[in-house]
Formats: structure tokens, sequence, C-alpha cells
């Protein structure tokens, strides 16, 4: 905090993307974008599921297995979805057609548009090249714009960042 009392802003920002579903993917391009229209630099390190969200061609889905907390608009409420019935066959994509059509409905960008934006506002964005191997992923198979690191690429932005975030 200055001495005025305002908060200082933050020059750097590293998050590190793990997840690879639809509603996993909002949260890390919404927080990269966001802070870089603000003049933070970012750097977006993509390991594991996350490298999903960086594939030229994306089917994300929405796993409503092990996850309590959602619970979706219908019949005019909130209606929560148990864990049992994310087992079922057919739930998932079911969930994921409702989440897709809410999203359009309510106009929120999609996450081709959300990383579109991180490349135009130069995010820094790091593919993890463990874990391309790992899954045998090709840089071919990604975006461009995407360079490829490992944890010490992500380690030399983050000892410098302001904020490091894992999603």
């Amino acid at each position: 905090m200055t001495e005025a009392g305002n908060a200082t802003n933050a020059k750097s920002m590293t998050i590190i993307v793990t997840k690879g579903t639809l509603d996993w993917a909002y949260p890390p391009f919404i927080l990269g974008t966001t802070a870089a229209a603000m003049g933070v630099d970012v750097t977006m390190f993509f390991t594991f599921y996350g490298l999903e969200l960086l594939k030229k061609k994306l089917d994300l889905q929405v796993s409503p297995l092990g996850n309590p907390a959602m619970k979706m608009p219908m019949a005019g409420m909130h209606m929560g979805m148990p864990n049992l019935v994310g087992m079922l066959p057919g739930v998932s994509a079911g969930a994921t057609t409702m989440m897709k059509n809410m999203i359009k409905k309510k106009g929120v960008a999609s996450i081709e548009d959300l990383r579109e934006a991180a490349i135009e506002s130069d995010v820094n964005i790091i593919a993890c090249q463990m874990t391309m191997d790992l899954f045998e992923f090709k840089k071919e198979d990604m975006i461009d714009g995407v360079k490829l690191g490992g944890a010490a690429t992500y380690m030399e932005q983050a000892l410098q960042s302001h904020i490091n975030l894992y999603i």
C-alpha cells in the first residue's frame, strides 16, 4: 500500500494452468487477459491437463463428477447435481451442452476468443515441454504463439513476479 492508502499496481503475474475442462478454462484466461489489459506482464504456464486448452481444435467438456458445488440454473432455481449422477452415461455431455448454452445466452466470450485476446495482449504462453513429451503432443497440435519450456522456464518468471497463481 502507498502512503495514501492506495494499492500499488503489480507489474508481473504468472499463472500455472493445470485443468483442461470448459469450466476450469475460464479463470486463468479471464485473470490473465484482465491483468494484461491493466498493464501487467503475464506469463501463463500450461501443464498436464491444462495443455488441452492450447490445442488448435478445442473439444472442452464439463465434468460434474467430483464437483458438488456445480449448480445449474433450471426451472427458476439452481439445481445441484449429486456426485453419483455424474457417473451416468450422457451426464457430462448434457452438463457440457447446458454450460455452452448458458455461455452463449449470457454473451460470455468463448475460450477461443479469450486465447486470441491473450495472444494479442502479449501474454507469454508457455506449454510444458515435459508434459508435451509425456502425452505425445507436438507443437503443431497447439495454437500459434505458444512457446515451449519447462519448470525452470516458469520459475525464472515466477521468481520475478509480484503475483503467482495456481489454477
